[in-house]
């Protein structure tokens, strides 16, 4: 137990959680072997990767590479950090487009499907090119595909995976792989970064989503039918050319186990545990010839996986048979200890074969051919790592120029459609229903709940960018939000449904359907410290409630990443179910809650929990099997119409406290969320603004004559590192009353904090407007500001006069439309 907390194990209760820390980056004193013994693992073969052919053809083709051309096949660029050009002086491999990064010229959130085939014709146009020397090996360009190619404007995504493994249809599983490869080859993109295997085992982690299930036999049964479905069976010829892609099966291995569900932390088991948790898919994805493996963020036992050799090399290549080739996730390779995200063989030495240096690329670039020309990277290690490279780009067809799918309109078609609607309804678990399921398609129906009419909330994160926020519905044509299949499905039965989000009404109904859950999140912004759903911020609840009181039965649907405690919800509903993160298709909820006009099932519900479900708002781990084991609803639970249950009164006692768990927004609706509060020096006036409508529970500003400070903290110390390193920003909604005639400093407190940020750009010019600006945390960094540990997020010197009123002041992932003010 750490000082002062109790740790959660089975079913006892918490008084309090620690604090969420950054991803484990030295090589700390471990508390188990770090050195795997691969005698011990599964054994598996890649079926069809290596041949006499296409050996002979790699093997004369890296005769004839340079050491720069040989690297070059090693490194990995983001496309917002390259330009194709720089492929003539560079000879890189590989590209990538991370969640945040647009097609050339392109906005991430917009870009439809011909500005992703350009920029992938405009990079393969230089590395094809006709020049002096250029042996033309031709690029593999990959995206986290991880739900559907849902980088793409239009593209059909499907229900995350959390989601997927609620199903337990594997077959189903190998069609979804087909679509994805199909709208991810017709946007000119040959590898998808997925299937994800992981196995959860702690669900405050902000990845639990992306993992089919906490049981390792499920991910194991799921792992083999997705990367045949992206890739086609084994033996399948022109890849590419037959609309398939490249798999990776991520990330290996432990990132669902890590210690307090630290996103890229330290998973601190022993090696058999490792193995038959955390590795059970890897064989069976292997077995159906995954081209590529991703390694994983984070330490098994104190040692990163990126540098792990016992691991990449003697386990994976070795004991599993793995013949292709190992890619590292994004800069993960700078947390090797004596590692630079610029510099680094240990990485290569281990076992990486494609290092991930989005930005740093060029450096990394130089780095490694001099440290290749020095020795310190083998030449045998570099041949071997470029054949296996060289290698899946003849098995995918890349080597042959025909693309005959690229650009067709492919994306989101009915029959791709089809096929995530049909998901959705598999997926979705009723976790309760006192008789009020099916809705009959002849009620009087209230729509409600801020997820009913949002494609953002359905869809999550990894989604449009890489924190799914932000997106208006209009942002994906063709898809159906929650609401819209409801209504639909009402008025083919004859019935009326009315959308009112906040649950009024003129003409009570006979039903309501109230559709509420998470934000979207992704990594690090989705680590939380509590699975209570809105602790603190009941509002869910209280439109539940409000409707009880009007005597209206109620039907919850539940949009989640992962389950959460929501006991006091399920007792304020009459029925529940759980619909995880649906994607674009809402209408296969629709199509399992609505029934006929009399009232009779249209289909049945067949989803169960592939997650065990909390009691307790402090059952972290909380995994079939393990001791004490005492779930409100255990792995493999689901109510159906054919097999109804009673589900009676819940403890509405969370046993955590909830002000422990925001870490994000500061103030927001006239509020600063707990544990945060204002503090303000004798000099500065505080009130709340009246008559700002566009804005509940504003607050005033005025700095009347000298120098003064306004401060929100109240926190025992965020380490946002990990935040500055993806690009989260600090969110400020004010309006300029009066502007500031002398310097405005912005500073975060704790730690050895001394820096700050010359603000005063943005406290001058127009009043009268509402503004919104994102400050990038980096530029905290670049200021001096030390964000190990802050106690107070939101700090802002000034000398009067100064008068502004503040809406919001909270952390986003917005990074297109963030800034560093003060010229840093």
């Amino acid at each position: 137990m750490r000082l002062g907390m109790a740790l959660l194990l089975g079913t006892t209760v918490l008084v309090g959680a620690p604090a969420l820390a950054g991803p484990d980056t030295s090589d700390k004193a471990a508390t188990g072997p770090t050195v795997a013994h691969p005698e011990q693992w599964p054994q598996a073969k890649s079926p069809d990767l290596v041949d006499p052919e296409t050996e002979a053809f790699v093997t004369a083709l890296i005769k004839k590479m340079s050491i720069e051309e040989k690297v070059g096949q090693i490194v990995q660029a983001d496309i917002s950090y390259i330009k194709p050009e720089d492929l003539r002086k560079y000879p890189l491999g590989s590209i990538l487009a991370g969640g945040n990064s647009p097609p050339l010229g392109g906005d991430d959130r917009h870009a439809p499907q011909e500005a992703w085939v350009k920029t992938a014709r405009d990079f393969r146009a230089v590395a094809m090119e006709d020049r002096p020397g250029n042996l033309k090996i031709p690029l593999i360009f990959g995206i986290d595909a991880v739900h559907g190619n849902a980088n793409v404007n239009g593209a059909t995504i499907f229900p995350h995976n959390v989601g997927l493994g609620a199903m337990h249809d594997p077959k189903l599983m190998r069609r979804i792989g087909e679509v994805t490869a199909a709208e991810t080859a017709a946007s000119g993109i040959e590898w998808a970064f997925g299937p994800t295997l992981t196995v959860p085992q702690n669900d405050r982690w902000g990845r639990t989503y992306e993992g089919y299930s906490e049981d390792p036999a499920l991910v194991a049964s799921y792992a083999g039918e997705m990367v045949i479905g992206l890739q086609g069976a084994p033996g399948t010829k022109d890849r590419i050319q037959k609309g398939y892609v490249a798999a990776s099966s991520k990330h290996f291995m432990g990132d669902g186990g890590t210690t307090d569900g630290i996103d890229q932390g330290n998973t601190q088991v022993d090696e058999a545990t490792f193995a038959r948790i955390h590795g059970a898919g890897y064989p069976p994805a292997i077995d159906a010839g995954t081209m590529t493996v991703m390694a994983s963020y984070n330490s098994w036992n104190g040692a990163k996986m990126h540098g792990n050799k016992s691991l990449l090399t003697g386990v994976l290549k070795g004991r599993m048979g793995f013949d292709g080739f190992v890619v590292g996730d994004w800069n993960a390779h700078g947390q090797i200890p004596g590692c630079k995200t610029t510099d680094c063989p240990a990485t290569i030495n281990a076992g990486l074969d494609m290092v991930m240096a989005p930005d740093g690329w060029r450096e990394l670039f130089d780095n490694t051919v001099r440290e290749v020309k020095k020795g310190k990277i083998p030449m045998a290690r570099v041949d071997d790592a470029v054949r296996r490279i060289l290698r899946v780009k003849v098995k995918l067809g890349l080597f042959d120029p025909a693309r005959p799918l690229e650009g067709k309109p492919l994306l989101g078609t009915p029959e791709h459609r089809a096929v995530a609607r049909e998901a959705v309804a598999e997926s979705l678990v009723l976790l309760k229903n006192n008789g009020v399921l099916p809705v009959k398609a002849s009620a009087n129906v209230l729509v409600a709940g801020a997820a009913a009419d949002s494609m953002q909330m359905q869809t999550g994160g990894w989604t449009l960018s890489w924190q799914g926020d932000g997106n208006p519905n209009d942002l994906f044509p063709g898809g159906t939000t929650i609401w819209k299949g409801i209504r639909d499905a009402v008025a083919a039965g004859g019935g009326k449904a009315t959308l009112s989000a906040d649950g009024s009404f003129a003409e009570k109904p006979d039903v309501a359907i109230v559709v509420f859950g998470e934000q979207p999140y992704a990594e690090m912004r989705g680590d939380i410290r509590t699975l209570e759903f809105q602790p603190g911020d009941k509002q869910a609840l209280a439109l539940l409630k409000k409707l009880k009181a009007a005597g209206i039965p109620t039907v919850s649907v539940f949009l989640s990443g992962r389950p959460l405690w929501v006991n006091p919800e399920l007792n304020a509903s009459d029925g529940f179910v759980a619909a995880w993160l649906p994607g674009s298709e809402g209408n296969g909820i629709a199509d399992v809650i609505v029934g006929d006009g009399i009232g009779r099932p249209r289909r049945d519900f067949v989803g169960s929990l592939s997650y065990s479900w909390p009691k307790t708002a402090g059952q972290f781990v909380l995994n079939k099997g393990q001791a004490n084991y005492d779930p409100q609803f255990a792995l493999g639970y689901g109510l159906s119409y054919a097999r109804p249950g009673a589900v009676g009164a819940l403890s509405e006692e969370s046993g955590v406290d909830a002000s422990m768990a925001n870490t994000s927004v500061f103030y927001s609706r006239g509020a600063t969320p707990a544990p945060f509060s204002f503090a303000t020096d004798s000099q500065v006036t505080r009130a709340v603004a009246e008559g700002q409508a566009q804005q509940e529970g504003a607050v005033k500003l005025s700095w009347p004559s000298g120098p003064a400070t306004v401060r929100i903290g109240g926190t025992s110390g965020l380490d946002l590192t990990r935040e500055a390193n993806g690009d989260v920003s600090l969110r400020l909604t004010y309006k300029l009353d009066t502007p500031a005639t002398g310097p405005v400093k912005l500073r975060m407190e704790g730690g050895a904090n001394k820096g700050a940020i010359d603000a005063t750009s943005l406290f001058t010019g127009q009043t009268g407007e509402w503004r919104s600006v994102n400050i990038f945390l980096k530029c905290y960094v670049q200021n001096g500001v030390d964000l190990t540990r802050v106690s107070a997020p939101f700090v802002i010197e000034a000398s009067g006069p100064l008068v502004f009123t503040l809406a919001e002041a909270r952390l986003v992932s917005d990074p297109n439309n963030s800034v560093c003010p003060g010229g840093k």
